[in-house]
């Protein structure tokens, strides 16, 4: 804590009301400065029931012994039985920090590693009517200060692993100092408490998620528990979730993909989910390989491994570059470890592998398809503001190359003409020269989010009205064609029959940095990379629209190069034209190369094009020479 604001917390009242966010009980603190003082507070009373979320509701039906969460690395295990006990412990233990059981609708901040304690700190927010903004251990104490001022938060939650990431945080100078209540950590095997659900709804409780703030200052993302709820349950309809998945979970949990998708969602169905984070693809690898190998074939056969290890991945859910780090390893593994993987990862063992949260390349998923020997992955559409929007089917027919298929249940989708600004009509995706017609993709339904926090203006721009008065359309920025695939959209199981059907969505790319306006044509920025990508010599590629004074953008391409196939790392710009030639039509092809060594990306695997642009192609900005 900074001196100031110690002298600060000194010189206030209780009964101020900023001094009520520094008022903290002694088992609750966990400061290292000397000067700080605790200040004693009324005990909340503490409570043995929690609200009838239907999230509590769906724990509450599973088989209390079947488990819930499972610690890769180490294999201890949790199981249903014990969780709700555990959210209705941490939720008293909000109350008791915050000196009152009536914290509805307040922020809570958390800094927990992907666990079993993860899951229990989110549901217990939730369980306490308040929104929980997770945040990302990785993030710099700048970062975090700025989250925790802007939403408010009432409270800082850390787990004992970070809690000096915590502590730096507190010692900056917050505009509103959230008390600060350290975790205790879950071992697994506790009692089978009864819980008992309440007739009280949710109240205010929710999530709030940070956008990446590529342009702009991040923006707080607030989605109700009946959002949530109904993400939740178009998942499961479209997906099948079921208690005999068991998800390997490999991603950061202050993103909506591994958060809703591989943590909410599950607990409704009695899923398994089992944490191996930060990602490590020879440790990945290890895990879906291990059910299928003899002990004398395990990488260390002295040591007694985990029990969970033995246990079959049926469910994964991760971004393209995961997959590309996999398969590019693959090649380095053992002999018995490469045969025990394409088993594991067959159709008949891993029930469905998903790519999203970025483009995938047609050869990655040509290449996992060969090696799983026909799992083809599930591409699907989707963003913080809306969750999963778009997906494709379970049906191996309806997982088409390059498209991310229909709205998924419970979702409204259509297409507004980027020139015209008309709705695209289901029947009018040409124009009356035939040309496609690309339209930004606008969505409704309950799993749209409430509001950018405290940002009415944000908010009232990301939505247009409608004609009808069903509800306002949100506007994702993204834009798409429709087409029809013949081959597509005949599944007749009864989760699937009901919205796999009709012209499927082909996404081109974000309006403001995917689509290049180069001499009156329009060319696709992920298209451009996708055919990049199905050349030998190119290992990795972002499409740029590059400034010009010509043509209004020019295609540039920044490309690292795949050194097996151009072993001088040389590769000119004719090069690339004569590589393309024949794939795209001319004014799709690059005008500008650049060839680096690194192509910066976040932790979704995503490229800021705009920023990318300003590093790479500041001098071509002016330059017309191709």
């Amino acid at each position: 804590m900074s001196p100031a604001l110690a002298k600060l917390g000194r010189s206030l009242s209780l009964a101020s009301p900023f001094a009520s966010r520094l008022s903290l009980c002694p088992s609750s603190v966990s400061l290292a400065s000397p000067s700080f003082r605790c200040i004693s507070r009324p005990r909340a009373r503490m409570f043995s029931s929690l609200p009838r979320l239907p999230v509590f509701e769906a724990i509450a039906r599973h088989d209390p012994e079947s488990t819930v969460v499972i610690h890769s690395n180490s294999g201890r295990r949790f199981k249903y039985g014990e969780l709700l006990g555990d959210v209705c412990k941490t939720r008293n233990r909000l109350y008791e920090t915050a000196g009152r059981s009536n914290i509805d609708g307040e922020r809570i901040a958390f800094l927990v590693e992907n666990s079993y304690d993860y899951v229990v700190t989110l549901l217990a927010i939730l369980a306490a009517k308040s929104i929980a903004v997770p945040l990302s251990p990785a993030f710099p104490a700048p970062e975090l200060q700025y989250i925790i001022n802007h939403s408010e938060a009432l409270m800082l939650l850390s787990s004992s692993k970070f809690a000096p990431k915590a502590q730096e945080v507190l010692k900056t100078e917050l505009d509103v100092q959230p008390a600060f209540l350290q975790l205790n950590k879950f071992q697994g095997g506790g009692p089978h408490e009864k819980v008992v659900l309440e007739k009280t709804g949710p109240g205010s409780a929710g999530m709030m998620l940070y956008t990446s703030g590529t342009t702009n200052r991040p923006k707080g993302v607030l989605l109700p528990q009946s959002v949530m709820t109904a993400q939740a349950r178009s998942l499961l309809q479209a997906w099948e979730y079921s208690a005999s998945d068991h998800l390997l979970h490999v991603l950061p949990l202050h993103h909506i993909h591994g958060t809703i998708n591989a943590v909410f969602t599950p607990l409704f169905s009695g899923s398994t989910i089992e944490f191996l984070f930060p990602f490590n693809a020879d440790a990945v690898w290890k895990r879906f390989a291990a059910p299928f190998l003899t002990p004398d074939q395990t990488p260390d056969p002295d040591s007694q491994s985990p029990l969970s290890r033995r246990e079959k991945i049926t469910f994964f859910t991760v971004v393209p570059t995961v997959y590309s780090r996999l398969l590019t390893t693959y090649k380095s593994l053992p002999i018995d470890m490469q045969s025990a993987v394409r088993t594991a990862i067959s159709p008949a063992n891993l029930r469905l592998a998903i790519s999203g949260s970025a483009a995938l390349p047609t050869p990655i998923k040509a290449a996992w398809s060969e090696l799983s020997g026909g799992n083809v992955l599930l591409e699907r559409f989707g963003m913080t503001e809306v969750g999963m929007a778009l997906s494709c089917g379970l049906d191996v027919a309806d997982r088409v190359d390059g498209s991310v298929g229909w709205p998924l249940p419970g979702v409204e989708a259509r297409l507004v003409d980027v020139d015209t600004h008309q709705v695209i009509d289901k029947g009018h995706e040409r124009d009356p020269d035939g040309r496609e017609r690309v339209g930004e993709i606008q969505l409704r339904g309950p799993t749209i989010f409430a509001e950018y926090w405290r940002n009415p203006e944000a908010t009232a721009k990301e939505f247009v009205d409608s004609k009808d008065a069903r509800g306002r359309w949100f506007k994702t920025g993204d834009v798409a064609v429709r087409r029809p695939v013949e081959s597509a959209g005949k599944s007749t199981a009864p989760s699937q029959k009901d919205w796999t059907r009709g012209d499927m969505y082909f996404i081109l790319g974000r309006r403001s940095a995917d689509i290049i306006k180069s001499g009156g044509e329009k060319v696709s920025a992920l298209e451009v990379e996708r055919e990049m990508l199905a050349l030998p010599q190119v290992a990795e590629v972002a499409v740029l629209a590059v400034p010009s004074g010509k043509w209004g953008q020019k295609v540039g391409a920044v490309v690292i190069l795949d050194k097996d196939h151009v072993p001088e790392g040389r590769w000119t710009p004719l090069d690339m034209r004569r590589a393309l030639k024949g794939r795209l039509a001319n004014y799709k092809i690059p005008q500008v190369l650049k060839v680096v060594d690194h192509i910066p990306r976040n932790a979704m695997g995503k490229i800021n094009k705009k920023m990318l642009v300003k590093e790479i192609f500041q001098d071509e900005f002016s330059g017309d020479e191709m």
